[in-house]
């Protein structure tokens, strides 16, 4: 009986312990706009290349920060959702950095809502920023993972992102060395 209380109260204190993580991603993907315009004027769907580079700070082991910058790398005319009718506004390579708050429970998935802003030669916009992800380790810290996030820019318009990459992890010994 001592034996099994020894043993479980050590593996309790192993569980217990956390080391905060830090991690840095470089992911590529697509942004979708849904009120894109195309050269003839008219409204569609338009897709558009993006890089994407994240920085998390794993501060417990269901929480973490993180700021997260998607670069989207051509220019493009999207239809405001707000304002006046049919107000078309240019784009010219935005940049869209967001602080998120993520609960993840499990070390796969990650769950991320915050607040940021899209940067643009034309006009800013702040944004709302949702972030689903699921990374898999690969070896010695590195890690794949896979990110859809849904950004809703305030009075302008919605995107959607769909995007794969890779990410380095410092503060914790990898489990697959």
């Amino acid at each position: 009986m001592l034996l099994l209380f020894t043993v479980h109260q050590t593996y309790a204190q192993e569980e217990a312990v956390f080391k905060p993580i830090h991690s840095i991603g470089l992911n590529i993907g697509h942004e979708h706009a849904f009120s894109g315009i195309d050269e003839n004027g008219k409204k569609k769907l338009t897709v558009l290349p993006y890089w994407g580079l994240d920085y998390n700070f794993q501060f417990a082991r269901k929480f973490a920060i993180g700021i997260h910058t998607d670069f989207v790398a051509e220019t493009f005319k999207v239809e405001k959702n707000a304002g006046s009718e049919n107000e078309v506004v240019e784009r010219s390579y935005p940049i869209a950095p967001a602080m998120l708050f993520f609960f993840k429970p499990t070390e796969h998935w990650s769950f991320g809502l915050g607040l940021g802003g899209e940067f643009a030669k034309e006009e800013d916009y702040y944004l709302t920023r949702f972030a689903v992800e699921y990374g898999t380790p690969i070896r010695k810290g590195w890690e794949v993972f896979g990110v859809f996030q849904y950004d809703f820019r305030w009075d302008a318009y919605d995107t959607w992102t769909i995007g794969l990459g890779i990410s380095k992890a410092f503060g914790k010994k990898a489990s697959h060395e």
